[in-house]
């Protein structure tokens, strides 16, 4: 189920996607929404952030199969804003994301909320 390229054929050869590409897309999509102040990796992504290297698919976890992809987005929402709709504003935006940038069917984007950041 779990692929570690998708692979895309026309007439002039393949292009083949990797599944850390879809997962920087999904990621960069979902933090341009106003009110997810961030995403929620797991403690090796977090503690790879504390030596700086930038991981812009931290916090996503896809799920590709022929083509058609299942992304849970792990968020950080600001407080005061809507949790539904930043929620379904990051649904449309990573779906709207890896569609366009890739030709990937996006059937499902399940966004986790995992914590509240009250802005100082």
């Amino acid at each position: 189920m779990f692929s570690a390229m998708e692979e895309i054929t026309d007439f002039k050869g393949d292009v083949k996607i990797s599944d850390s590409v879809v997962a920087s897309i999904a990621g960069l999509a979902a933090s341009e929404i106003k009110g997810v102040h961030s995403l929620s990796g797991n403690l090796t992504n977090e503690i790879v952030a504390k030596f700086g290297i930038k991981n812009n698919s931290k916090g996503v976890k896809l799920a590709i199969d022929s083509g058609n992809v299942v992304a849970d987005i792990y968020v950080n929402v600001l407080y005061g804003y809507s949790i539904p709709e930043v929620s379904k504003k990051v649904q449309e935006k990573v779906k709207q994301a890896i569609e366009s940038m890739t030709g990937l069917s996006v059937v499902g984007v399940n966004v986790r909320i995992v914590g509240i950041t009250v802005k100082v």
